[in-house]
């Protein structure tokens, strides 16, 4: 017997909401499921929630709005209708969160926004400051311009890189579909629902479909999604956006949809993550203060606990910070760059802004992209 302890007990989720549902099958926009798309995720929020809401839509829009009956196969219609559709979509999120008296944020982001480390951190701080300012992202491919990802990419995957992204405890996709079944159930009677599976179950790949005419997600997308979200730990359910309330009664623990199990606990999942992903391009130095505080209080590294640099790393890179006999402490992703980082070393965080003429950021390394060695 399994319980969704772990989806009950979330508090950061990201909510990835299909073509399909979106555009009414492809009859255009469908003003009345992204109403009550919103209002659930507002619900969400008055539960102490935060969100990031992941949506398909704006190339089948765009579609819809062009009077086209299919998808197109060629890249610059796909862009055309990706930009006329965007448009519209996110002037619907709009309107219904501002009933609400909730603000939006649109982000369109390509893989490499949250793959190349620079474009990581900055599209992590600014997500993160957006959720605490109360506003809710929504967030898109940015499919007017990346031609590779129109043709390859899709939102259950850049979902997935979001909640890595952002430490989502919950993904949710929503779909047309009740959640992923042994077969294909439009072509299948004996098709059985599956409601609880390990993320990394190599025979789910064997019972997912392909998407539909609108949409360029499957079921195996999705399956896929949950493994690469299940490296930081997140967990993921995949359901029917068209049963009431249906955000509400996942996070209420209801057996609905598919859940994906990670099988991971979150923070362990992503030092893992941040320990291997890349190569160390440079070292710190670190007074025996900064040493105590990283080992003792996990906290974030400060430029005054730095005594001397080592390397030619880039905002983003990962460095390795030694104490004063050279041996290393933790690594992490780094903030500023090591010209940067030699001309505010050893002065308290108040100070930087005086001394590069702007402040990125307050931390050296933030204690979320830190790992103790």
């Amino acid at each position: 017997m399994t319980t969704r302890a772990e989806i009950t007990s979330a508090r950061r989720w990201v909510v990835k909401v299909g073509s399909a549902l979106l555009t009414d099958d492809g009859r255009g926009l469908n003003e009345a499921m992204i109403s009550k798309l919103v209002a659930q995720l507002v619900a969400l929020r008055e539960q102490g929630c935060e969100v990031v809401l992941v949506s398909s839509g704006a190339v089948a829009a765009g579609i819809v709005r062009l009077g086209w009956k299919e998808r197109p196969h060629l890249v610059h219609e796909l862009q055309a209708a990706a930009a006329v559709g965007q448009s519209v979509l996110v002037q619907s999120y709009e309107s219904a969160f501002n009933a609400h008296g909730i603000a939006t944020a649109q982000i369109l982001l390509v893989h490499d926004d949250i793959i190349a480390r620079d474009r990581y951190l900055n599209a992590r701080s600014t997500l993160k400051t957006l959720m605490h300012l109360g506003v809710v992202p929504v967030v898109n491919e940015n499919d007017t311009v990346v031609t590779e990802e129109i043709r390859f990419g899709d939102n259950d995957t850049l979902a997935a890189l979001v909640a890595n992204l952002i430490d989502a405890d919950v993904l949710v996709l929503l779909t047309d579909q009740e959640g992923l079944y042994t077969a294909d159930p439009r072509h299948n009677k004996d098709a059985r629902l599956l409601e609880h599976c390990d993320a990394q179950d190599q025979k789910l790949d064997g019972m997912a479909g392909q998407g539909g005419k609108l949409g360029r997600g499957g079921m195996v997308t999705k399956v896929r999604a949950a493994r690469l979200a299940a490296r930081s730990g997140t967990e993921t359910v995949i359901a029917s956006g068209r049963h009431e309330n249906i955000l509400a009664k996942i996070s209420s623990g209801a057996t609905v949809g598919t859940w994906l199990q990670s099988g991971q606990q979150p923070e362990n999942a992503r030092k893992q993550w941040l320990a291997s992903m890349v190569q160390i391009a440079g070292t710190l130095e670190l007074d025996d203060g900064a040493v105590k505080v990283l080992r003792e209080s996990g906290r974030s590294l400060l430029s005054v606990g730095v005594r001397g640099v080592r390397g030619g790393f880039a905002r983003g890179d990962m460095v390795s910070c030694c104490d004063a006999q050279g041996k290393e402490v933790a690594r992490g992703l780094v903030n500023y760059s090591a010209a940067e980082t030699r001309r505010i070393m050893g002065s308290p965080s108040s100070q930087i802004e005086a001394i590069l003429g702007y402040q990125a950021d307050e931390e050296l390394i933030h204690r979320d992209n830190l790992v103790l060695v």
